[in-house]
């Protein structure tokens, strides 16, 4: 009986991704916006150089936003129209594709007209750099790199996990990515109390990540290009999944990602990934179109799954 309640919407899913196609992420009280600042409030409650304390933050924050996913699917669930209209609400919500691609289309287009501090301006939409640290160059690369990582991120896994567990799947995933990006980081006040925000989010891109490589190869320009700097190169990289999908882009589009990184506080020498060119902005708007194609690979494949389960819990 929970199942069938917490059962997953594929039409949902798809009226959702739709929106976020055609009308980018909502413009005011943004839900993701609001579970950042749950998120920060309970921090500030909580927080203590101590990774037992990180992961009461992860579990509770978590815990809640699926909760309210697990409580809106029970309210909904002998609705089929309610919870075809829940689930596309959250579906919307949780999704960034459809910003991201903008951004990275923005940042081409600026850089095309030479605009370098335009480009620059729009770089903390995409990524945590250093703006002032990078060229024309710098920002091609750190572009494509954050279009193919936030593409699973954004819109792979969100759809996934939706298809897997419904409401609160889309929820807590995106929950889990939020606190992964706000603490999951290796500095000072967040090597330890970060560390559960940034391992579970590991453990729930690990399908999302390989399901996105392997969209990057089946819909990418260079399929053999792409399965052999997955092949050689993915590993290499310090997260287990975006190596996979930031390989699978460089070799798909024919460039060479990684290498110095520069981040506000700090510098990193990154693998490099693929042996191509170094990505112009060309290139950036083929990390945009391949972006798109992907999400739109991995609804189909996630709708599939949500209706093949949807059939079970019902039979």
């Amino acid at each position: 009986m929970m199942w069938r309640a917490l059962r997953p919407s594929p039409t949902g899913l798809a009226v959702g991704l739709l929106a976020d196609r055609v009308l980018g992420d909502p413009r005011r009280f943004h839900p993701v916006a609001g579970m950042g600042q749950g998120a920060a409030a309970l921090e500030a409650r909580l927080y203590a150089d101590r990774r037992g304390a990180g992961v009461v933050q992860v579990a509770v924050c978590v815990g809640a936003a699926a909760g309210v996913g697990g409580l809106t699917a029970a309210v909904v669930s002998s609705h089929p129209g309610a919870r075809i209209l829940a689930t596309a609400a959250a579906t919307w919500a949780v999704c960034g594709g459809t910003t991201l691609a903008g951004v990275g289309g923005q940042m081409a287009d600026a850089l095309d007209a030479g605009d370098l501090e335009a480009g620059r301006a729009l770089v903390p939409s995409l990524c945590g750099r250093d703006p002032q640290a990078l060229d024309a160059a710098g920002i091609c690369r750190a572009a494509t790199e954050s279009i193919a990582e936030n593409t699973a991120d954004a819109t792979v896994g969100p759809l996934v996990w939706g298809a897997v567990a419904g409401l609160p799947g889309l929820l807590g995933y995106r929950m889990a990515n939020t606190l992964d990006a706000m603490i999951g980081h290796h500095n000072r006040r967040y090597e330890r109390f970060g560390w559960a925000a940034a391992r579970f989010d590991d453990v729930l891109n690990l399908v999302p990540a390989r399901l996105s490589g392997l969209l990057v190869v089946a819909l990418g320009p260079d399929r053999r290009g792409a399965l052999r700097a997955w092949r050689d190169d993915a590993a290499a990289h310090p997260s287990p999944n975006a190596g996979v999908v930031e390989a699978s882009f460089a070799g798909a589009l024919g460039v060479r990602l990684g290498g110095e990184t520069v981040y506000p506080h700090r510098v990193e020498q990154r693998p490099v990934l693929g042996d191509g060119r170094p990505p112009g902005t060309a290139d950036l708007r083929a990390a945009v179109a391949l972006s798109r194609r992907v999400q739109l690979g991995a609804l189909a494949v996630s709708a599939g799954v949500a209706a093949l389960l949807s059939r079970r819990s019902a039979g």
